[in-house]
């Protein structure tokens, strides 16, 4: 039987002490599981993902990375397992090349220089971004800076990658690139939450949908875009 990676247990999470956005959150996710979390604007796709790492902690619930437990006495170890994508690769992207932010992780954490140049150039070569290291993030394009953002995550080694929106402002021909980068990756487990439903398609099996702050599905993703009505009464019109 596959090993639990990230298990989340009646989580509630709320802004305000008067109404929840998030209400009895579980499941679990397995390691080789390549899953989907979608719901429409609002929904609270982000808000769960930053609850995951530790971002924002939740009313009640638990969640465990590698059977560990999301609480601030472990976020350094927590954060050790999981690779995180924000909305905005720019966040992710500071140091005056691109180089040295996908070696600042490594370096951080006492890597060799040598060492963490070595993987960083790695990582740009199978991105096609090897000729772009001595350049500062403003230089790249928008797809450029998503994937140097995803390397100077992925060199790290996480067991598990999360991602949120990972294609907004892409073009077509950068988000397959992603795909394929995605597709390739070897780590335990992927959870990516995205509106661009034809895309998680391609690079995820199972689709978590939130609705009204809870799990209003869990299943294969092809048979859902498969059922337009069921994704419309969800708010996520497949053609739109």
């Amino acid at each position: 039987m596959s090993q639990t990676v990230l298990a989340v247990h009646n989580l509630v999470y709320s802004y305000t002490k008067e109404s929840n956005v998030l209400s009895e959150i579980t499941f679990d996710i397995k390691a080789g599981d390549r899953v989907a979390l979608m719901g429409a604007t609002g929904s609270g796709k982000s808000t769960l993902l930053e609850n995951l790492i530790g971002l924002k902690q939740p009313k009640s619930g638990k969640i465990l990375i590698n059977n560990i437990h999301v609480e601030p006495e472990n976020f350094a170890e927590v954060r050790r397992h999981i690779g995180f994508g924000f909305q905005d690769a720019n966040d992710q992207l500071f140091m005056p090349t691109i180089l040295e932010d996908i070696t600042f992780g490594p370096r951080n954490y006492g890597v060799n220089n040598a060492v963490a140049i070595d993987k960083a150039r790695h990582l740009l070569a199978e991105f096609g971004l090897e000729a772009f290291e001595r350049r500062s993030a403003h230089e790249l394009s928008g797809g450029q800076r998503r994937l140097a953002a995803l390397a100077a995550i992925l060199v790290l080694e996480p067991d598990i990658l999360i991602l949120d929106e990972p294609t907004t402002g892409l073009d077509p021909a950068w988000r397959r690139k992603l795909a394929q980068v995605l597709l390739n990756w070897q780590g335990k487990a992927l959870l990516v939450a995205s509106h661009d439903l034809h895309w998680l398609a391609r690079v995820t099996q199972r689709a978590l949908v939130l609705y009204g702050g809870k799990i209003a599905i869990d299943g294969e993703i092809q048979p859902l875009l498969k059922d337009a009505q069921r994704l419309d009464n969800l708010g996520l019109p497949v053609d739109w």
